[in-house]
């Protein structure tokens, strides 16, 4: 498991230290990464000089070869040509999206039915929030989604009902489905565009 070197600045003593970083992440290859991702520890450092615990947030390409899967954590809009043939891609902003994406696609979901799901979940609510997906689990595989409310994680279970009623939506608009090729951000504005 080795990375690159990047100089990164403490957020609170201003002292520059080298860190390591991977902006390609194969976790055929290396599956320890993977674990490293989904509790965030790929993306901190602790600085020598304070002890202050930094976040890190660099470009990378995860890719899941069993799952044909390839996320792309990048600030800036990218083009998705060059996809091997069968994969889903997408483009994530955040390390905490594309936790989230990880999550969801190892879950079996379909993650532009995940979102749909946040979006009538949200509306339901009547708060503006902003969902996160965080298990499915059970005899009935409720989906649980966290949000932030006054310093707290608050959870909202759904069933998969709504996930079953969300697909049938996207079957009979081809369009959505269309617009999610290549490496596109499936997001809450993602699905704004065809339903506000």
């Amino acid at each position: 498991m080795t990375g690159q070197s990047i100089n990164c600045r403490c957020t609170e003593c201003s002292c520059a230290h080298s860190v390591n970083y991977f902006p390609n992440v194969n976790v055929g290859e290396e599956p320890e990464l993977k674990d490293k991702i989904l509790d965030g520890s790929l993306f901190t450092w602790t600085c020598p000089e304070c002890g202050k615990v930094n976040l890190a947030v660099y470009p990378m390409v995860y890719h899941d070869p069993q799952q044909s899967l390839m996320l792309v954590l990048s600030p800036s809009p990218i083009s998705a040509s060059g996809l091997p043939e069968g994969y889903v891609g997408r483009q994530v902003r955040t390390p905490g999206e594309l936790i989230e994406k990880i999550k969801i696609f190892d879950a079996g979901l379909d993650d532009i039915l995940v979102e749909m799901c946040k979006f009538v979940t949200v509306k339901e609510l009547k708060k503006d929030v902003s969902l996160k997906f965080f298990k499915l689990e059970g005899a009935d595989s409720e989906i649980t989604f966290t949000y932030p409310e006054n310093s707290n994680m608050e959870m909202v279970v759904t069933g998969m009902g709504l996930y079953h009623d969300c697909a049938g939506i996207v079957e009979r608009n081809p369009r959505i489905r269309d617009a999610a090729t290549g490496l596109a951000q499936v997001n809450d504005g993602f699905l704004r565009q065809f339903f506000e």
